[in-house]
């Protein structure tokens, strides 16, 4: 009568293919988790042979199977590790934790947007997100938005791959309305990924434009402004003016004004006033003219102002 110890064969192959699939790994750089998640079907493909071999080479004897429970033991903790692996790549969270590994904090530039702005429009709105953004005035009929984003990415992964999918432009009657998109996250514990963007954009001096921000840092050059601007909802503005502009800028509802507060007639809202007097969180309206005046610049609800006077 033949004996066969079953899982002796088993484990000594499946060391043997281990070993050569991660020495490949190490010439061919491979992906180890996929490898490891790959190979392990091997093992019971080993293991079925090893039987059927067995029963065909003893077909003219009574066979006799006894199994060595060490070497089963080991192809099994290989077979379930790699069973694990499958069934955690079938729920996505070894995806997810592959992607971690290799994320890395990256800056990137945003991919640029241009638009010719029709005729009939005569005023832009601008929905902020709360990312800082700078908006320069320009004298060229079109609308442009670019800049750079930091995020934490792959080494292949783009997280923005069109302008589509950090802005929007829709047209309504005479108005053209421009939406910062709020960018990717994840907030799962280890899987935290964070994003953020700083974009310019111009827009044609000559029509009328509203910014409603949302408690962000705006940047705002309106060169030689030939129209109506205003700013809402701001926490800090630095506002860059030429000497050369013909511009009232009326500010209310501020905190702070920065810079040299003599070119600017400030008033306390009487509404503030306390016992006390006024204090430094007293909201303040103040006004500044350069020129005659002509074009208007409003500022409504903002923490913070910096004004600078250009050549």
């Amino acid at each position: 009568m033949r004996t066969w110890r079953v899982g002796t064969f088993s484990m000594g192959a499946s060391l043997l293919f281990l070993g050569i699939i991660l020495l490949l790994t190490q010439f061919f750089s491979l992906d180890l988790i996929h490898v490891m998640m790959s190979w392990w079907p091997i093992i019971l493909v080993v293991l079925g042979l090893e039987i059927l071999l067995f029963l065909f080479l003893s077909r003219q004897e009574k066979p006799f199977l006894k199994y060595d429970f060490l070497s089963i033991f080991f192809v099994g903790i290989l077979g379930t590790v790699g069973i694990g692996f499958a069934i955690l790549s079938s729920t996505g969270i070894l995806g997810k934790m592959d992607d971690v590994l290799q994320r890395e904090e990256r800056a990137m530039d945003l991919p640029a947007y241009e638009q010719p702005i029709s005729n009939k429009v005569k005023r832009v709105v601008v929905n902020a997100d709360q990312y800082p953004l700078t908006i320069e005035g320009t004298t060229e009929n079109n609308i442009s938005m670019f800049g750079t984003y930091r995020a934490l990415v792959g080494k292949n992964e783009k997280l923005i791959s069109k302008a589509e999918d950090y802005v929007s432009f829709q047209e309504k009657g005479d108005t053209l309305y421009i939406t910062v998109k709020g960018l990717p996250s994840e907030t799962a514990g280890p899987f935290d990924r964070f994003a953020s963007l700083n974009a310019t954009i111009l827009i044609p001096n000559h029509v009328k434009l509203e910014v409603n921000g949302n408690n962000n840092s705006i940047t705002l050059k309106p060169r030689t402004l030939v129209s109506n601007w205003a700013v809402d909802q701001a926490s800090n503005l630095s506002l860059q003016i030429q000497n050369t502009s013909d511009v009232k800028v009326t500010a209310s509802g501020v905190q702070e004004l920065d810079g040299d507060r003599k070119k600017w007639t400030v008033t306390e809202d009487p509404e503030q006033q306390t016992e006390e007097g006024y204090t430094d969180s007293t909201f303040k309206h103040a006004t500044f003219q350069t020129g005659k005046g002509s074009h208007h610049l409003q500022i409504l609800n903002t923490n913070q102002i910096s004004l600078n006077m250009v050549d």
